[in-house]
């Protein structure tokens, strides 16, 4: 299983980088790229969670970091899906739970706006100020417009994919929930087993 996640995620970040250097990169639209290697590292976190996101998001980051024409810090991209790819793995769903289908956009909407801050950022802090002469406002604007174009068509194809390899891994996407953010609510609540839990056992036993 794991050999069939690491394939599938090379193959859909390899395609992403392709597309998104040789077509969305050449089209100058006004404002930001459409992002969409941050879109497929989203939609696997949503089906295989945290600490595949953080992985997928790292490997897709730093290809990105050294295919051409990159002309920022090595690592610095890597960072920020690495980051995004942990954070959209937390609102999974569990095996066997209902979620919105609405989820999987409010999740890219998030992941726009934090990676574009984030990577702007992170460029601050080497001494890229690209983003100060654009207009930090702008391109987080037309990041999340853009994303949010793309992400209908993208995003459900990435997790049906991640599905079909391993369908134990997430519910069907059609009711509501928060997923591994519920179950770490639930695995700090009260123990069951108190004084009432002691009243229903049988003497003797």
């Amino acid at each position: 299983m794991v050999v069939k996640r690491v394939v599938l995620a090379g193959v859909l970040v390899l395609l992403g980088l392709v597309v998104q250097v040789s077509v969305l990169g050449r089209l100058q639209l006004p404002g930001a790229t459409p992002d969409l290697l941050m879109l497929v590292v989203v939609g696997l976190a949503l089906v295989w969670g945290p600490g595949a996101g953080c992985t997928a998001g790292f490997g897709a980051g730093l290809l990105a970091d050294l295919a051409p024409p990159s002309d920022h810090a090595i690592g610095r991209y890597a960072l920020v899906l690495c980051l995004v790819g942990y954070a959209a793995g937390l609102l999974r769903a569990e095996p066997g739970r209902q979620r919105s289908v609405f989820v999987p956009l409010v999740v890219v909407a998030g992941a726009a706006v934090v990676s574009t801050v984030l990577y702007a950022a992170v460029g601050a802090l080497v001494g890229d100020t690209a983003a100060r002469h654009v207009g930090l406002t702008g391109l987080v604007f037309s990041a999340l417009l853009y994303d949010l174009l793309l992400a209908p068509f993208v995003v459900p194809v990435v997790m049906l994919l991640a599905r079909r390899i391993d369908p134990g891994a997430v519910g069907e996407v059609t009711g509501s929930g928060l997923g591994t953010l519920a179950r770490y609510k639930t695995t700090r609540e009260p123990s069951a087993v108190g004084p009432s839990a002691r009243k229903k056992r049988v003497p003797g036993l």
